[in-house]
């Protein structure tokens, strides 16, 4: 799908190839939480890029681009909070030149995957994300790359939302760190090879 913003005006340069969005809430409270770990996985790629994320306070993210092989990749992580992510999009989209959503990926925390386990795909619902159901509305369609880093259900009754803001202990700790590099790899494979190449890499069982 195409987008673009009426009135908007077109970005001065050349836009970027793909346009990666960590999601996550800004804050110190937040630092490390399960719901943080799409921004915790753009970070790793960045410091892997040896690049710096910078706030552009009209985007309402933190922004920076890095090169993958011949690819422009733009990476970000929205300064809102998790169910406004959607409110940097529109500006992100302009400042990187982006129209198609197919070059726009969404990386998220899933509850309905166990800690650790990856997927990427194309398009799909909200199931309930807050974050995606915000960056949707903004976009008129849910037609962007997603992918999904699994942090697992509650063990007991405990409500979701206390879960996600939670931060992982022991063997989950040590799945989600493990899940942030293979993202970060899983990006790179993806801007240099296509999504069908990462999909069949990515969506296996680590």
């Amino acid at each position: 799908m195409t987008w673009r913003r009426k009135g908007a005006a077109r970005r001065r340069g050349t836009p970027v190839d793909l346009l990666v969005v960590g999601l996550a809430n800004p804050g110190a409270e937040y630092q490390g939480t399960r719901h943080n770990v799409g921004g915790d996985a753009v970070r790793v790629l960045a410091e892997r890029s040896s690049a710096r994320l910078k706030i552009e306070p009209r985007q309402r993210a933190e922004l920076c681009e890095i090169t993958i092989g011949a690819a422009r990749v733009g990476l970000a992580v929205p300064t809102t909070y998790m169910n406004e992510s959607g409110d940097a999009l529109p500006s992100l989209l302009e400042r990187t030149g982006v129209s198609e959503l197919s070059r726009v990926l969404v990386v998220h925390d899933e509850l309905d995957l166990e800690p650790g386990r990856l997927q990427l795909k194309v398009g799909g619902g909200n199931a309930g994300h807050n974050g995606l159901r915000s960056i949707s509305s903004a976009l008129g369609s849910g037609d962007f790359l997603r992918l999904r880093i699994g942090v697992g259900k509650p063990p007991s009754r405990q409500a979701g939302a206390n879960w996600v803001l939670s931060r992982a202990r022991g063997d989950d700790a040590i799945a989600l760190g493990v899940a942030l590099e293979r993202v970060a790899d899983g990006i790179e494979l993806l801007a240099r090879e296509g999504v069908d190449r990462a999909m069949a890499t990515l969506n296996t069982r680590a």
